[in-house]
């Protein structure tokens, strides 16, 4: 079982000076529900190489049991160091497509033409698209099959605006994922700030937060499984 996970290559917080990048929770938790489970996985960025950590989520209190395991896991650390740039990857190559979040992908990945292309053919060759927090911000410009946007009518979640107050950052992104999802038909649902929440319909799986990382991994591994 072959699954690519692609990164954020964007560290800039709009123009409040500060980092963003990949949340690392959103990275670790799924990377080793994938391992643990014998996938083969390849990690890809935009521009390839090491993708941004958001300093945030290596903050003491972000950290997990998967985030320490991490961090005491070179090899891990190896493959993350040395992301293949997106133009590389062909989604024939492959079982499945996750997408960790942080705020960078609200930059690049939701606008990113080799991006938006590589999702859309998973979708086309009924291969799954899993996406956790800021990621469903990917579904900004992807289409089915009939020209409507992926998500229309599809039962979806993501970071919530409540949850993007609580972060003080509601001015500062490009777009709120929850309003983008809505206004591109998807049927969203969130629950209380910070808790488990997944959707699946179909072959496309969104987690609301961090918290719903590993949750969102296995949900995918129980989709590949079913198939």
């Amino acid at each position: 079982m072959k699954i690519l996970l692609v990164l954020t290559s964007h560290d800039q917080l709009g123009d409040t000076g500060h980092k963003t990048g990949f949340w690392l929770e959103e990275f670790a938790s799924p990377y080793y529900v994938f391992k643990d489970a014998g996938a083969q996985l390849t990690l890809a960025s935009p521009k390839g190489g090491q993708p941004p950590l958001d300093p945030t989520s290596d903050a003491e209190d972000a950290q997990t049991a998967s985030t320490e395991r991490f961090k005491a896991d070179p090899a891990a650390q190896q493959a993350l160091a040395n992301t293949v740039p997106l133009s590389q990857v062909q989604a024939d190559d492959f079982d499945a497509v996750f997408y960790p979040g942080g705020h960078g992908p609200l930059w690049d990945l939701a606008e990113d033409r080799t991006s938006i292309a590589l999702i859309e053919h998973f979708y086309a060759l009924n291969k799954p698209v899993a996406a956790v927090c800021h990621a469903p911000g990917i579904f900004r410009h992807t289409k089915a099959a009939n020209g409507q946007p992926l998500v229309s009518g599809k039962k979806v979640t993501g970071f919530s605006n409540s949850e993007e107050e609580a972060v003080k950052l509601t001015q500062v992104v490009p777009f709120l994922v929850q309003d983008m999802l809505i206004a591109n038909g998807g049927h969203y649902s969130s629950v209380n700030d910070w808790q488990s929440h997944v959707k699946v319909d179909g072959l496309l799986i969104t987690g609301q937060n961090p918290a719903s990382s590993d949750a969102t991994a296995e949900a995918l591994m129980t989709l590949l499984n079913s198939h």
